[in-house]
């Protein structure tokens, strides 16, 4: 079994993780992946304009998830 100190990205970025670490998720019963079509590219789409009351209601919103800390 690979340690996770053996993974390049843990020595690459050894600052956001921590020094115990509990080691890799065990195996799965279910292997899950998208296959993607070669050359293919992600849909792009441009967002939507708001009703100038609909984006002051938006960002209300927002600003009170962010003071409760979400």
């Amino acid at each position: 079994i690979p340690s996770i100190h053996d993974q390049p990205i843990v020595s690459e970025f050894s600052d956001v993780f921590p020094d115990e670490l509990p080691g890799i998720p065990p195996v799965r019963e279910v292997e899950f992946n998208i296959e993607l079509i070669p050359g293919s590219e992600p849909i792009t789409k441009a967002p939507y304009r708001m009703a100038p009351i609909e984006l002051k209601e938006l960002k209300d919103q927002l600003q009170e998830l962010l003071e409760r800390g979400f």
